[in-house]
């Protein structure tokens, strides 16, 4: 609850009144006298009869202010836009113009539409159109408002990814791949609908945008007890270049909006870099299917400059002092593929994203996000000591039994330790908890950026566009909808002690769009469907103490970080900048030596990212968001070198292979006069 002036002022006033009716009672009695004795019983009687109805009046004026004022002056004042300390502009948003409001509150959407606000925990929404950048919200009472300071370590993350929504997936947004059977990725997507013009060509997609994720989506998460969003972004938020058909620009629109979202209801958000040019991974979420080819490949080097031309872009956005205390963490580039890159190559590339990043924000606490870095799908033991001394690294990783092969185990049956789940929980606790403690000791701070609460590879085009597991159990586990009693607590067991496990988590994801048919097809990776049907605990500290309670052995981390992996500014050893320098040494699977790749320049105007518009805010308090932190960082954005070929970003095929250095055309030699 908030502590406002209001709170002390109805402390204050029930002192005054008390000692007011004390003083007037004190009067009345010494003033009393009787005149003969007939009058003295009758004059006693009324006298009981006066004191009765004055002790019934100091009743319930005592319980007048014992009850109702505080409730006043701490919820209903508190909720009245005109007596908070606000800007005083009427909130549009609220059917009676409140700026904040808890469990119960009316909300009004931008349609028209209301929805009654459901949070048991404590926490309070605000938005003032007054004052957009107001950070008083919080998601619930354990949870820090974002106004203040986050503690690794003793705040706890319980996190959801808005997976699909500027990032698409077949499995998550099954239908809209359904339209075009020809697309496999959002790359051929894209394509496809761009040629579909009859149906609304590349514009289908910011309907997407604007519809999938709503704002009652984000009032529902705060209300499930988590605290955190994890955004997947792609680089065409910010730019596309010829070739790419992405739709550019347009995502940026509608993430503004959920930054909104999240800080009216006090969620703090990590922006996660999902999909970057070349393809880090080439996964369908990378935006292509495609050989690896970001640090990789004949253009790994040019799309490493790009991205890091990107991170810097989105850095001098969220360093910002209206988004600083928003966002928190920024995951740089999701799930690089360590092993087709190479360790050297993939640490160079971080420190430099290091460097470049706390060149823009300082180095320290307060100072810029953390740098979220994934494990690269590698043994964690390979990122113990990793570049000692940085700023503020979190390792993220993503850990799920659904692609290690046929998972045939049942869920919906009592294990051996007497719960149900089968061998899942104590099997989570046992594989991902004692790694995850042993790596917050050797790393520093940790998070699971993904897991589910699926066991094995079930689910509609979870493993593609036209790919379906052979698992014979999946019959069972993907019909939701008929699941008994076991089988949900089996489920809600396996995901409380993931959670437990894992003690900072995101899960994957949200929501799950329905197929054509209409149904939700893959469920164990819906957080939204489990919450409403059972299988996913309505109180996520319910998972706290799981793992030992099943006989695991997990030794717990004793929350102590070093200091300066949490904000003490120090320095990265000489011996580590030597080793890893930028460019790296070589790039894998290039066909040429590194200084014949090609490179881009950095002489193209630089890009600003546009930040949001309030049109009830004065521009006192919305000028200074202009979507460039640091004013001395004036280097030139990332373009193509004049004259110079370059091959396919994501197959880097050359057309003739490059015997010297492009460095662009060459100049004609001036005449001798």
């Amino acid at each position: 609850m908030l502590d406002s002036p209001s709170h002390s002022s109805s402390s204050r006033l029930l002192d005054v009144n008390k000692e007011s009716h004390i003083t007037r009672e004190s009067h009345l009695k010494g003033n009393h006298t009787l005149h003969d004795g007939s009058k003295s019983q009758t004059s006693r009687h009324h006298s009981r009869r006066k004191v009765i109805i004055g002790l019934v009046a100091v009743a319930v004026i005592a319980i007048f202010l014992v009850v109702f004022l505080p409730v006043f002056f701490i919820v209903i004042r508190k909720n009245d836009s005109r007596r908070t300390g606000g800007s005083g502009v009427p909130n549009p948003n609220s059917p009676s113009g409140a700026i904040t409001g808890g469990d119960g509150s009316i909300i009004k959407l931008d349609n028209g539409t209301t929805f009654t606000y459901r949070n048991p925990f404590g926490g309070f929404w605000v938005q003032d159109p007054g004052d957009p950048f107001n950070n008083n919200a919080r998601p619930n009472s354990w949870t820090p408002p974002l106004n203040s300071r986050w503690q690794w370590g003793k705040d706890r993350v319980y996190g959801v990814n808005l997976g699909g929504l500027f990032v698409l997936e077949p499995f998550i947004t099954p239908s809209l791949f359904q339209q075009y059977p020809d697309a496999k990725d959002e790359y051929t997507l894209s394509q496809a609908m761009a040629a579909d013009q009859t149906n609304g060509g590349l514009n289908q997609l910011e309907n997407h945008y604007n519809t999938f994720i709503t704002e009652q989506d984000i009032a529902e998460i705060a209300g499930a007890g988590l605290n955190f969003l994890r955004i997947p972004l792609a680089f065409w938020a910010i730019e596309t270049w010829e070739d790419e058909p992405y739709l550019a620009k347009t995502s940026w629109k509608y993430f503004l909006r959920v930054l909104g979202w999240a800080r009216k209801y006090g969620l703090r958000v990590c922006l996660d870099l999902h999909a970057v040019p070349g393809s880090q991974n080439g996964f369908n979420h990378s935006g292509k299917l495609s050989p690896v080819n970001f640090l990789a490949g004949n253009m790994g080097l040019a799309n490493a400059q790009r991205t890091l031309y990107y991170l810097r872009v989105i850095t001098e956005f969220i360093s910002q002092p209206e988004y600083q205390e928003l966002i928190p963490i920024f995951g740089i580039v999701n799930e690089a593929l360590v092993g087709t890159i190479g360790v050297d190559s993939i640490t160079s590339f971080y420190l430099e994203a290091h460097n470049l990043i706390r060149n823009i924000t300082g180095s320290g606490e307060g100072n810029g996000p953390y740098i979220a870095i994934h494990d690269g799908f590698q043994p964690q033991t390979m990122w113990y000591n990793f570049l000692q001394g940085s700023d503020r690294i979190i390792l993220d990783q993503h850990p799920y039994f659904s692609f290690g092969g046929p998972q045939t185990a049942p869920i919906g049956v009592v294990g051996d330790q007497g719960i149900p789940g089968g061998q899942w929980p104590l099997t989570a606790c046992n594989v991902w908890g004692p790694t995850t403690n042993t790596t917050r000791a050797n790393f520093g701070v940790m998070i699971a950026g993904e897991f589910s609460a699926s066991p094995n590879d079930c689910g509609f085009w979870l493993l593609g566009v036209g790919s379906q597991s052979s698992n014979p159990v999946c019959p069972e586990f993907d019909a939701w909808e008929t699941y008994n009693d076991t089988m949900k607590q089996g489920i809600q067991n396996f995901v409380s002690a993931s959670m437990d496990a894992f003690g900072d988590w995101f899960f994957w994801t949200w929501k799950i769009g329905p197929t054509e048919a209409g149904r939700i097809e893959t469920p164990l990776w819906s957080y939204q469907l489990g919450l409403k049907n059972g299988w996913i605990s309505k109180d996520p500290r319910s998972a706290s103490g799981l793992c030992a309670s099943i006989g695991s052995q997990t030794e717990n981390f004793n929350n102590s970080y070093q200091p300066w992996q949490t904000g003490t500014p120090s320095s990265i050893p000489a011996s580590s900048t030597s080793s890893f320098p930028w460019p790296p040494t070589t790039i894998s699977g290039a066909g040429v030596s590194i200084n014949l790749l090609p490179t881009y320049t950095d002489t193209a105007p630089i890009i600003t990212l546009p930040p949001a518009t309030f049109t009830a805010a004065p521009s006192s308090i919305t000028a200074p968001a202009n979507g460039w932190f640091n004013m001395q960082d004036t280097e030139g954005g990332i373009t193509t070198v004049d004259g110079c070929p370059y091959p396919s970003e994501y197959d880097g095929i050359f057309s003739v292979v490059p015997t010297a250095p492009c460095t662009g055309p060459v100049s004609a030699p001036s005449s001798v006069i």
